[in-house]
């Protein structure tokens, strides 16, 4: 008998069926020699500090170095207590896998292939103390094709040891920083708890730094002279390249230039230029086109995508690679005739050379552990709106991917009136290649957004400007001459796309040249994690999402302030990390050693976080409404009685509005708050309420016309 151990019970079922093991029992399936279970996830993690006896925040006991690790099932918190519990689900679940193990000669590994799919294996594999062998399916599809030729293909448990110790040394190291830095900042608040982490603090470095830079902006006005001309039946414009600052100086060479009302062709450049077609979707580079065509956050897309592949309707989503083997190739012929049986995507077909695809997208070398993002040759049905949109995405850009090239022929004219110089610029296309593929599917959205409430997509195509035949010499008549006031712009706030190219460009960031020619293709976190980071960053009310962009919160940029000048904020270091935990996956590195640098990282951050001196809000002094007896405890995300057997308490987040110390103070003296504006209903509507101190204790609202 042999275990087989998926990452989720769907993944389970479609292996299951495909082995014949089609008896359903209590957390398994069994049949033809098979016992095929599930993980749920991260069912084991590493202990708290409290499961090596340290108790609340103590600062004698920092930094915390466990050693070694211990792992226990997944926690969750305790419900109106402090602490931590078991998941009773994660038990339940250990302890089949466990009887099946023990029932089971061998195991086959079919957790999600990946760092975080390995780990998920490996630390129940430890914490059960199995010791029977196991072999690795590796897959990056769950059609039946791809699961059969994976079962042909097991590999050898330790061929994977590497992506093991990089998953580990990542998870250890995110429990070194995090726990030891939340404490330690934590304690030197003497306040509330501030969560900091190895990704996460420098990712809300990124965000308040630009905020900052952006809200700090001092604009200018600057203005410029545009000329208007006509010749052949065309109209076009010319645009000054010289600003000025000073508007009367503007205003006169306005005045001369209409005097001398023609302008002189000085110079001609015409080129014809190709533009490549794109490569096909990463994850981080889906996360980013579907933020800002369809508004979804990198979470979102994430999930979505995750959905579709499980499944069946496209291949591994967290791949950190554009392009796919030469053995793969033989294949995409298929996926085409696939899309071509779907009207939707007939015309986008209908623009390809069959017989002689473009093979841009084939790179042995730049494979990484899964290919770029496809299609499979299931035919999706019953999709919701945000898994139509996300599936239309992969399949179009793979047509796209598949196209010619695109020759475009740019000119750039250089005119002077008088010593002025004034700049034309054109375009045409003429060959669409894979352009044709972006009008396409621009054209289909616009047809289908009011059908469809997840499409926002705008028209893809840039525009073209065709111009009449210049040649150097020729004198143009200037019909009209006008004077432009333009301002200066600060750089636009991070939406969730320019937040994730930040991060996966992180090594671009740094200031020192030589630093950033190091690590200007490293990021900070993996594509597989970012998405998660920027959740973390909201759950913890360090920023919140503002329109499209993201923006800090006032806890955000206070825990900013303190750590922004501290090594736990910098980019570099962090990215320095995601290259050494690489090497470790490739064995060029030992994780113990990476481990050691780790801990001494975190003794300095430790220390510094520890000597940081705070300046604390004046809280105030607040009977409990309730007992009337104890003074009231404020912290950043509640107002509570000590007193557990009063147990009153007020969170101060309502309806998205972060309640202030002069609200509090107003409901517990007065009973009722100031008119609160812009709360958030669940439907989404925004609302103006009081919140008002009920007889009971208990808080409600008030509207201004009740």
């Amino acid at each position: 008998m042999k275990a087989i151990i998926a990452e989720k019970p769907s993944v389970a079922r479609e292996i299951a069926h495909l082995l014949n093991a089609n008896d359903r029992k209590d957390g398994y399936l069994e049949g033809n020699g098979y016992c095929v279970t599930w993980a749920l996830g991260h069912l084991v993690s590493l202990g708290m500090p409290e499961d090596y006896g340290i108790r609340g925040f103590d600062k004698a006991s920092l930094p915390i170095f466990p050693d070694p690790f211990l792992l226990i099932p997944r926690p969750i918190k305790k419900q109106n207590q402090k602490g931590y519990q078991p998941d009773p689900s994660a038990l339940k679940q250990l302890k089949i896998i466990e009887n099946i193990i023990y029932r089971c000669d061998s195991i086959i590994v079919a957790t999600d292939a990946g760092r975080e799919g390995e780990l998920i294996f490996r630390y129940i594999y430890q914490y059960l103390q199995c010791n029977k062998p196991f072999e690795r399916l590796w897959i990056s599809s769950l059609t039946e094709k791809a699961i059969q030729d994976g079962f042909k293909k097991l590999q050898p448990g330790s061929v994977f040891d590497g992506l093991y110790q990089a998953a580990k040394a990542r998870s250890e190291a995110d429990w070194l920083v995090g726990i030891n830095a939340t404490q330690a900042l934590s304690i030197a608040a003497d306040q509330d708890v501030y969560s900091l982490g190895r990704v996460q603090t420098p990712t809300l470095a990124l965000i308040c730094k630009r905020f900052e830079d952006h809200n700090n902006f001092k604009q200018k006005k600057y203005w410029q002279i545009q000329l208007k001309h006509r010749k052949e039946y065309l109209d076009f414009n010319s645009q000054s390249t010289q600003q000025w600052e000073d508007k009367k100086q503007a205003e006169q060479i306005l005045r001369s230039i209409e005097r001398e009302g023609r302008a002189t062709v000085e110079n001609v450049s015409i080129k014809t230029v190709q533009e490549s077609s794109p490569l096909l979707f990463d994850l981080t580079e889906l996360q980013k086109e579907a933020n800002r065509k369809l508004g979804l956050s990198a979470d979102e897309v994430l999930q979505t995508a995750q959905s579709l592949y499980e499944k069946r309707f496209i291949t591994y989503p967290r791949t950190g690679s554009k392009y796919i083997p030469e053995d793969l190739w033989e294949e995409i012929p298929e996926l085409v005739r696939i899309l071509n049986t779907t009207d939707q995507f007939k015309p986008a077909i209908s623009t390809l050379k069959f017989g002689s695809f473009n093979k841009r997208m084939v790179n042995d070398l730049k494979v990484t552990d899964h290919h770029g993002l496809l299609i499979t040759t299931k035919i999706p049905s019953a999709l919701t709106a945000k898994e139509k949109a996300i599936y239309d995405m992969i399949a179009y850009r793979l047509l796209e991917s598949l196209s010619e090239h695109c020759s475009k022929q740019v000119s750039h004219i250089t005119l002077k009136v008088h010593h002025y110089e004034f700049s034309i610029k054109g375009s045409k296309i003429i060959t669409k290649g894979w352009r044709a593929i972006k009008g396409i599917l621009s054209e289909y959205n616009d047809n289908n957004k009011n059908n469809d409430s997840t499409s926002n997509s705008h028209n893809v195509e840039e525009t073209l400007i065709d111009l009449p035949e210049l040649k150097i010499g020729d004198e143009l008549k200037i019909s009209q001459a006008n004077l432009q006031e333009k301002t200066t712009q600060p750089l636009k706030l991070y939406t969730e796309a320019d937040l994730l190219s930040a991060m996966e460009n992180a090594g671009r960031l740094i200031e020192d040249k030589e630093q950033q020619k190091a690590i200007s293709s490293v990021g900070i976190g993996t594509p597989a994690t970012r998405a998660s980071v920027i959740e973390t960053l909201l759950s913890r009310n360090y920023i919140i999402r503002k329109s499209k962009a993201l923006v800090p919160t006032e806890k955000g940029l206070k825990v900013y302030d303190l750590v922004k000048d501290k090594k736990i904020a910098n980019v570099q270091m962090t990215a320095e990390w995601e290259i050494a935990l690489n090497k470790i996956e490739k064995g060029e590195l030992s994780s113990t050693q990476f481990i050691i640098d780790i801990k001494d990282y975190t003794k300095e951050i430790t220390k510094e976080l520890l000597s940081i001196s705070i300046l604390q809000e004046n809280i105030p002094e607040l009977k409990c409404p309730k007992c009337q007896q104890q003074n009231l405890i404020i912290k950043d995300k509640i107002v509570k009685c000590p007193d557990e057997q009063c147990n009153w308490m007020q969170l101060r987040n309502v309806c998205g509005v972060q309640l202030s110390l002069e609200l509090i103070t107003s409901l517990i003296n007065n009973k009722k708050t100031p008119l609160i504006k812009n709360m958030k209903a669940k439907n989404g509507k925004k609302f103006n309420a009081f919140i008002v101190l009920k007889d009971d204790h208990g808080t409600a609202f008030k509207f201004e016309n009740s």
